[in-house]
């Protein structure tokens, strides 16, 4: 499976809760490829809720979502989410642009706790940087 997200915005949610450690780039392209997984198994399940209300374009409010947040405020990028969006869904659907934007939010959410985790698992081993390893054991430990 090849990587839609860039790895950038990533290693910066990252560094954002890695506080004074550093961050491998294996770290960020792992993190990216577990959030891109995640964001579509979330957009498989929106279109089933899409399908069963009778429509072909897929809402905020199928992922959950009824407050969309600002586009700005995010640090993942939106074309990217919606190529994951639509990843392993029928191509007959669409996915509106607060559904982008909401599913950004809720795996910006994502990066966030997987990211803190990340940091406080590199400090317990005592080292400086944040690897790959550490986001592998927090998908072990807790998914």
């Amino acid at each position: 499976m090849s990587v839609e997200l860039p790895f950038a915005p990533v290693d910066t949610i990252i560094r954002r809760n890695a506080g004074d450690l550093r961050v491998s780039a294996d770290a960020a392209e792992e993190l990216a490829r577990r959030i891109q997984r995640r964001g579509s198994e979330l957009a498989i399940d929106a279109a089933e809720r899409a399908r069963e209300d009778g429509r072909k374009t897929l809402m905020a409010s199928d992922f959950g979502v009824e407050q969309v947040v600002p586009r700005n405020e995010l640090e993942l990028p939106i074309a990217p989410i919606d190529r994951i969006a639509r990843l392993d869904v029928d191509d007959r659907y669409r996915v509106s642009m607060d559904a982008r934007i909401a599913l950004a939010d809720i795996l910006e959410d994502y990066a966030d706790n997987v990211a803190g985790a990340a940091a406080k698992l590199a400090r317990h081993a005592d080292r400086r940087t944040i690897q790959a390893e550490d986001i592998e054991t927090y998908f072990s430990l807790f998914e």
